[in-house]
């Protein structure tokens, strides 16, 4: 009997720690051109260039219920617990889904052991708390010293990231109109991070590169006082971009730093262009 992670597609994680520490996902929902696709199964290069040319902003929904269901009974049948980490439930209905399904396995196995965290974030953020409580699933940990871990690096950790238009943002509401109308008249470049479930404004600066300067310095700053865990570079459709900003964070810690592409269901609130970083602390 063991204990497995399961968490949802916005995680992001890279498929070689999926791979590597069998951290079941379960895929959110993209509606666009009249069509429903499963997150997991779009290509994300693909997708941006055709969101580019349509008026209409796509939509995203939760994971279809079946999806999490056959996941959830496939881990409990193989008579192992559930530590689900999933999308902040101020950012979607997953969480709550993924609650409404726990009741329902449940039903059926009245012992399944299903525990399940709000993560309050998105993308790498919340990745990071998947991979590090596989990893501490992996070594032989306790159900509560893993639940301990995912929380630490959840509460230790910051994404920061800059969208390169606000178009997207203001069409989504996913912040107020007036600060996305002000940023758009005055070629303001806002800093976003996620606070308390939500997106939210870190700062605001003049150029692109001010921005990824801000970021930057703010990720080291907290670097010096508090220590790295780990870090990576996300990005929506600017690979040049987060392979240059990887090679500046390499200069200056000495260690290697992925790049990931951030998928549609939270890409298609931010636009292409978008680049950030995710880390945790020690």
């Amino acid at each position: 009997m063991g204990i497995k992670i399961v968490t949802d597609s916005t995680s992001y994680i890279p498929q070689e720690y999926i791979d590597k520490y069998d951290i079941s996902i379960v895929s959110l929902n993209v509606f666009m051109n009249n069509k429903s696709t499963r997150e997991l199964d779009i290509d994300n290069q693909c997708f941006y260039k055709e969101m580019e040319k349509i008026d209409e902003i796509p939509k995203s929904s939760q994971p279809i219920p079946d999806e999490m269901l056959r996941t959830f009974e496939s881990i409990v049948k193989n008579g192992d617990s559930i530590i689900g980490i999933f999308l902040s439930s101020s950012m979607s209905g997953t969480f709550s889904s993924a609650n409404l399904i726990k009741e329902m396995v449940l039903e059926n196995h009245p012992n399944a052991d299903i525990t399940l965290i709000d993560s309050k974030t998105n993308c790498m953020q919340m990745g990071f708390a998947a991979i590090k409580g596989a990893q501490a699933a992996s070594d032989g940990k306790s159900k509560n010293d893993i639940v301990d871990t995912v929380n630490y690096v959840l509460n230790n950790s910051r994404f920061l990231f800059s969208p390169e238009t606000l178009d997207y943002l203001k069409k989504g509401g996913r912040i107020g109109s007036a600060s996305a109308l002000l940023g758009t008249i005055l070629q303001i470049k806002p800093i976003l991070t996620v606070k308390d479930g939500e997106t939210s404004i870190f700062t605001k600066v003049r150029t692109r590169k001010k921005a990824i300067d801000t970021i930057v310095n703010a990720v080291f700053e907290d670097i010096e006082k508090n220590g790295l865990g780990d870090v990576i570079v996300h990005h929506i459709n600017c690979e040049e971009e987060g392979l240059a900003l990887a090679k500046r964070l390499e200069e200056k810690l000495n260690i290697p730093v992925k790049i990931q592409s951030i998928g549609p269901v939270i890409g298609l609130h931010v636009g292409p262009g978008s680049i950030g970083i995710a880390y945790y602390t020690k």
